[in-house]
Parts: structure tokens; sequence; C-alpha cells
């Protein structure tokens, strides 16, 4: 997956959501893609600029990508 394609995905799960769950969702958006971030050794800056989203939000994508270490997310 390129980081274009996460920017996009990750732009629609922040802007798809209710306004007060934004930052959880860059945080899920972490777990999910994960392995897919690690495995091509993305820079999470890369990833918030191809989402459009303020680089104020890049804590929240550290978060999640720690947190995929101990969680899964659950499947619909």
């Amino acid at each position: 997956m390129s980081i274009a394609e996460l920017g996009v995905i990750l732009s629609d799960m922040y802007n798809n959501s209710p306004k007060e769950d934004a930052a959880l969702m860059i945080r899920l958006f972490g777990i999910r893609y994960a392995a897919e971030i690690k495995k091509d050794n993305y820079s999470n800056e890369e990833i918030m600029k191809a989402s459009g989203i303020s680089n104020l939000y890049l804590n929240e994508l550290s978060k999640g990508l720690k947190l995929s270490e101990y969680v899964s997310p659950k499947q619909l």
C-alpha cells in the first residue's frame, strides 16, 4: 500500500467520524495499519501529510502504532 493510499484512508476515517471521535479514529488507523506502515518503513509525518490532517495530530498516530503491539481492532 502506498503512502497516498494510506493518506486517503486516514483522511476518510478522520473526516467521516463524529467530531468528538476524530483523534480516536487516528489512533484506530494506527492500530489497523501498523503492520503495513512498519513493513514499508513509512514515517508518520509522510502519512499525515498525505492525509491532509494537521501535524498537531501526529502524536495520536504514534499512539495508535504503539497500541497495535497490545490490541487488535474489533471486527465488525
